[in-house]
């Protein structure tokens, strides 16, 4: 048996190499909790332990000096935050998981704060405490952001990747190795395969080493990090507990893919019942105080975007104007929520007449199902392209928020016309307000095939967060500034 060449990198180096990370990843935090602490103390008191007439300045009402509470600040939320697992190597990088562990880990520690602070009558100055508060979370935040996108740079070029090995039936194992392939940022680097029905052939580029039982053997010989199963193939579900004891002491993570697609992980709650680990799968959420919260934060974003805004818009609708006669706003009749229509807004980035010339422009459409696309569209005018490119175009749909017709994030708002084309699972996309960005925004944008955007969409309505929201509206900040896939 030929086994595959990996990478430069052996286990204990990639292991020498992502423990170097995350201790620079600890530092970081470190500092950035002494930032947060020492900046609030300073600006709250003016000074750290400055003497005045013998007492010192900046001591709590207890007598204890506000430079030992900063102390106390630092080391407690470190800990809290290594308590939290917020520097478990298995979610750095890919995936909300981390940014939920340190905003978990950072109200925990001050809810221990104001416990402690209650039941002590430490009275601490609030004022120190409202700062040091969300300025650490919100720069713990934007570290770990920086520190993901150099660390996902380096996993597209094959470094500080754990090897993988499949081991599955062949139908199954395609998918689950498209899936790894398709996230390289996630970590996950497959060489090579372990399949025990049909011909040993290559699964695509994935060698195929040998059977089912072959994997823990060939998990050693190939060195590789992480073995990863289906759910489904041939040995079994004592197949599995064999694999897993097999794999005991080797120093190698054993994942299995539960061949749930499209699920995010907080609707998933595993329960084990008599030794039988049963998945617990939350039911999409339609309403409820998470909406209510969605519907209040998109209109007040909405309400100061148009205030703050206001002269942005006005400078574009002259340029309209300027560069060719009718109006600046476009208006378009979109289906919104449980079918409902809406006269959407965009600030109009084509020639007056545009609809009545599409028929002729149909035989060249570049879009799949009842999509219309066209790169090169001549009805587009000169600083329109520019709209689009940037999506300045989408900025009058502030409005339509306001007026609770859209969502900052939901599905891309569709026409009547695909609409009346819909298969009833695409329909569940309009179980939410449509909205101004959403995944299909920051996964392509016009670049989208007609059945990943529908893909997208339909993973958005069924696990829908304002974490995710947020997520979203940060990656459409980058999507913009690139103009990828917009025309």
């Amino acid at each position: 048996m030929t086994l595959p060449s990996l990478r430069p990198e052996s286990r204990s180096t990639h292991r020498q190499r992502m423990g170097g990370v995350l201790r620079r990843l600890v530092v970081t935090d470190l500092l950035v909790i002494v930032g947060a602490a020492v900046g609030a103390q300073l600006l709250r008191f003016g000074e750290l332990d400055s003497v005045v007439n013998g007492v010192t300045a900046t001591r709590s009402p207890t007598g204890v000096s506000y430079s030992l509470v900063t102390a106390a600040f630092v080391v407690g939320w470190m800990v809290t935050l290594a308590l939290s697992d917020a520097y478990d190597e298995r979610i750095i990088g890919h995936g909300p998981e981390e940014y939920e562990r340190v905003i978990q880990a950072s109200f925990r520690f001050f809810a221990v704060v104001a416990i402690l602070s209650y039941i002590f009558k430490l009275e601490l100055a609030r004022g120190y405490v409202a700062l040091a508060f969300p300025a650490g979370t919100l720069a713990l935040l934007v570290t770990r952001r920086v520190w993901r996108v150099w660390l996902v740079k380096h996993r597209m070029q094959g470094r500080l990747a754990r090897s993988v090995l499949v081991v599955g039936d062949r139908a199954h194992l395609a998918g689950l190795v498209r899936a790894l392939q398709s996230t390289p940022g996630a970590g996950y680097r497959v060489v090579a395969a372990c399949c025990g029905d049909g011909p040993a052939e290559d699964i695509g580029d994935i060698p195929v080493l040998g059977a089912e039982g072959d994997a823990a053997r060939i998990a050693e010989l190939l060195g590789v990090d992480t073995v990863a199963c289906t759910s489904s193939w041939r040995a079994g579900d004592r197949g599995l507990r064999e694999l897993g004891w097999a794999l005991e002491g080797l120093d190698i993570d054993f994942v299995v893919s539960p061949g749930l697609t499209d699920i995010a992980g907080p609707r998933v709650l595993t329960r084990p019942v008599a030794g039988l680990p049963l998945l617990h799968i939350e039911v999409p959420r339609f309403s409820g105080t998470q909406r209510t919260i969605k519907s209040l934060l998109d209109r007040s974003a909405a309400a100061l975007g148009l205030i703050v805004l206001s002269p942005v818009l006005v400078f574009i609708g002259l340029l309209i104007r300027r560069g060719s006669p009718g109006s600046a706003l476009f208006r378009q009749e979109r289906v919104g929520k449980s079918g409902e229509t809406f006269s959407m807004l965009k600030f109009r980035t084509m020639r007056v007449g545009a609809e009545e010339m599409l028929p002729s422009l149909l035989d060249r459409t570049e879009g799949e199902g009842p999509l219309f696309k066209l790169s090169d569209d001549p009805r587009v005018t000169h600083i329109g392209a520019t709209l689009r490119r940037y999506s300045l175009d989408e900025l009058p749909q502030l409005f339509n928020v306001l007026r609770g017709q859209m969502s900052l994030v939901g599905p891309r708002p569709p026409l009547p016309s695909e609409v009346a084309t819909y298969a009833d699972d695409v329909r569940r996309r309009l179980l939410v307000k449509p909205g101004m960005t959403g995944l299909w925004q920051v996964n392509g944008r016009s670049d989208l095939k007609w059945d990943d955007a529908v893909r997208f969409d339909l993973y958005y309505v069924e696990n829908w967060s304002v974490l995710l929201d947020v997520v979203i509206l940060w990656r459409t900040l980058r999507a913009v500034r690139t103009g990828s896939g917009a025309y």
